[in-house]
């Protein structure tokens, strides 16, 4: 094995800095102009990548060893931000008013780069290609499946695929992994509603559009608890409604923005018909007419098993058998990191980061979330090790 710590070790302090400076300079789906130059910046003074840019507008896809023949694993990072107003008062804050990275998807491109310094070192040791892939727009708008349908996984091909995620409810230090359904599959939508505006004096000359609405989210509710298998994991939440403008009208439309998520594709596709027969038959009992529009999808992020044994055995030397959780514990959270768990086998595993003592950590999309440096060379470590025990192995 590789001398991995000792090479961390030399450029940790470079890589926090890095990660302050991406965190100051947060960009939306495929938004990240920035992100990306200063992407290309970093991997161009690593020897031995061949990089290809401009991969679903901003992504990046840089491959080591590329000629050489063996198997292909990929590791992928993802570089949007979130739309969220940063309350952190720190030096290294947004510069950006509204747009954080409140997702850590800053500290996931600092341990995906400091990967690539790293085993660019001991190419030689490798019998085999690394990709390191920087998708954009994680946050709802695709980019994971663009990626994809453009080639990341292609040219040449991949063989398996690791991911990982900061999650803020886990010990700091800590590396959760395990077999089967791990993060929802996800349907974001937009229901509009359009009626006859009218004076809200007279009701009945008119169609009240929010009176439906308020009968579709009322009985949006028994889709989990009627229509679903007891046993299964399936939320539907409708998250904001506006319509209207004064006191004494009855609007003539009003938007509603929802979520569906599941742990299994088969519960959410039917959960996704009961949304659409709900809804249009609500609104033709009241008289509207209703539109509705999927907005963003992720499918369920199902881990290979076999992968995730090969990320537990590397936890155990990295972090130790008392810091590795492995048993199943799906969240209803979602990663279109799914679609490429779609096309070859797949784990994504989650670094922890909650500190000691602390019973209370902000959590992802807060405000005050902020990825910790003190894990950045767990993550460097873990990327590390997965690589060289997967294309070593027999």
């Amino acid at each position: 094995m590789p001398d991995f710590e000792a090479a961390i070790a030399e450029i940790r302090d470079e890589l926090i800095t890095l990660r302050h400076e991406f965190h100051q300079h947060p960009e939306l789906g495929f938004e990240e102009t920035w992100t990306s130059r200063r992407l290309l910046e970093a991997l161009k003074e690593i020897p031995g990548l061949n990089i290809r840019a401009g991969v679903a507008g901003t992504g990046i896809v840089a491959t080591l060893n590329a000629a050489k023949p063996g198997r292909c694993v990929a590791l992928r990072a993802d570089i949007d931000a979130l739309p969220v107003e940063e309350i952190n008062t720190f030096e290294y804050k947004s510069q950006h008013e509204g747009r954080m990275h409140a997702c850590g998807h800053d500290g996931h491109i600092t341990c995906l780069i400091g990967a690539a310094k790293v085993l660019a070192r001991f190419a030689d040791q490798l019998p085999g290609k690394v990709k390191f892939i920087f998708q954009p727009a994680e946050e709802g708008a695709g980019g994971g499946q663009r990626m994809v349908d453009e080639g990341a996984l292609d040219d040449p091909p991949v063989d398996a695929c690791f991911a990982f995620h900061g999650w803020p409810t886990n010990p700091r230090g800590s590396i959760h992994a395990a077999p089967g359904p791990f993060l929802a599959a996800m349907t974001s939508f937009e229901i509009e509603l359009t009626g006859r505006s009218t004076h809200a004096a007279y009701p009945h000359h008119g169609n009240d559009v929010i009176l439906t609405a308020s009968h579709i989210v009322t009985q949006l509710q028994a889709i989990a608890s009627r229509f679903a298998d007891p046993m299964d994991s399936v939320l539907v939440s409708i998250t904001s409604i506006y319509a209207g403008k004064t006191h004494n009208t009855l609007p003539e439309s009003c938007k509603m923005l929802g979520t569906l998520r599941a742990l299994a594709q088969s519960t959410h596709d039917a959960a996704k018909q009961h949304i659409e027969e709900i809804t249009e038959s609500t609104a033709t009992r009241f008289g509207v007419k209703a539109k509705i529009t999927p907005v963003s999808v992720a499918p369920l992020l199902v881990n290979d098993a076999d992968a995730v044994e090969l990320v537990c055995s590397v936890a155990r030397d990295v972090v130790g058998e008392a810091n590795l959780l492995c048993e199943p514990d799906p969240s209803m959270g979602s990663e279109d990191f799914a679609c490429f768990a779609q096309r070859v086998p797949s784990t994504m595993w989650l670094l922890g980061l909650r500190p000691p003592n602390s019973d209370d950590y902000p959590n992802l999309h807060h405000p005050d979330f902020d990825f910790l440096d003190e894990v950045i060379p767990i993550g460097v470590s873990m990327h590390c090790g997965i690589t060289h025990r997967y294309l070593t192995r027999t």
